[in-house]
């Protein structure tokens, strides 16, 4: 067991206020055998899914919009969350500057549709 273990502290407004890019995504930190990613974004990412993967999204701030193959779009704005099961085709995509985190498998593959 460490006994000088770091530890680190993460302003999630900071790192976000930081981001100048139309898109950026950042692995916060990573737990066990996932990690807490930051996203910033305007505009759509691709149609995909993560065959052995759920994700767990948490809106910051701005609206996050999640459009699915087989059901309505969600809109989610600050504060509100969904979980993705594996193997679902999405795509997140964003009119406004948004910022959410996503919960996922630190080695979960994404395959683009």
């Amino acid at each position: 067991m460490k006994t000088n273990q770091e530890f680190e502290v993460v302003n999630l407004s900071q790192l976000s206020g930081s981001v100048k890019e139309q898109y950026r995504n950042v692995v916060v930190s990573t737990v066990n055998e996932s990690c807490l990613r930051l996203a910033v974004f305007t505009g759509e990412y691709q149609w995909h899914y993560h065959p052995a993967s759920d994700e767990l999204f948490i809106v910051l701030e701005g609206e996050l919009f999640i459009d699915f193959q087989d059901r309505d779009t969600v809109s989610l704005k600050a504060n509100d969350s969904i979980t993705i099961p594996a193997g679902v085709v999405h795509r997140t995509r964003s009119e406004v500057r948004t910022v959410n985190l996503c919960f996922e498998h630190t080695d979960a593959d994404t395959v683009i549709v």
